[in-house]
């Protein structure tokens, strides 16, 4: 059986552990372009009344180091 395919998809679940009014309502994970990320959603009204969903993304993995450039090396 082939392994599915998630890439540029992602599931957001109820937070059923959140404990302070400042945490994610909902928690899950998304794949954008092959690179996995966090993805976190507050249930909101808008000043106009209506509901939305406000989302943040973060990176699984975190950014590895940067590279050490010596910019005094001529060209």
């Amino acid at each position: 059986m082939a392994e599915y395919d998630n890439t540029n998809r992602g599931a957001l679940f109820r937070n059923e552990q959140k404990e302070q009014p400042n945490h994610a309502d909902y928690n899950g994970s998304i794949n954008i372009n092959g690179v996995d990320y966090w993805l976190n959603g507050w249930a909101k009204i808008s000043k106009a009344g209506k509901k939305f969903l406000s989302l943040s993304i973060k990176p699984k993995q975190a950014p590895g180091p940067k590279p050490d450039i010596n910019d005094s090396v001529p060209f």
